[in-house]
């Protein structure tokens, strides 16, 4: 079975992830770990610009702060669609809870960020984020 995150949002909003497990494994299971954990609950989308990405996954809420370690690149043929999830990163190799949403296609970034999902339903909330929007959960359920 295939696996998704499910966004629940602290405005009531649900947002569902296609996870590409075999394109990122290691990726979507660091990603399920940290889920799993509660990392992401509470959270918020630090960075948000229209046309361009969604960022959260920061613990410190600034876009400085991680999970305490890195994970490496997984560059896959995944192009950075609109609904694209993707991990952020301040170098190759540099990952680790740090992720983005695209809001529309950025071909700038293919090649050089792990493609690890896309949102299957609920884009219309990412599009109405104003900044800051919080995550009350990130969970993995099975599709």
């Amino acid at each position: 079975m295939a696996k998704q995150a499910k966004v629940t949002l602290e405005n009531g909003g649900e947002v569902l992830i296609d996870l590409f497990e075999q394109d990122a494994p290691n990726t979507v299971a660091n990603f399920e770990k940290l889920a799993t954990e509660g990392f992401y609950n509470g959270l918020v989308f630090h960075r948000v610009i229209p046309g361009f990405v969604a960022q959260g996954g920061c613990p410190s809420g600034t876009g400085s702060g991680g999970p305490g370690y890195t994970i490496n690149c997984e560059i896959n043929p995944n192009k950075h669609e609109r609904g694209s999830l993707a991990m952020a990163h301040a170098g190759k190799n540099t990952g680790g809870s740090q992720f983005y949403i695209a809001y529309a296609p950025q071909p700038h970034l293919d090649g050089v960020h792990t493609v690890f999902g896309k949102v299957a339903k609920g884009m219309e909330y990412v599009d109405a984020f104003q900044g800051r929007d919080k995550m009350k959960s990130v969970e993995i359920i099975e599709a």
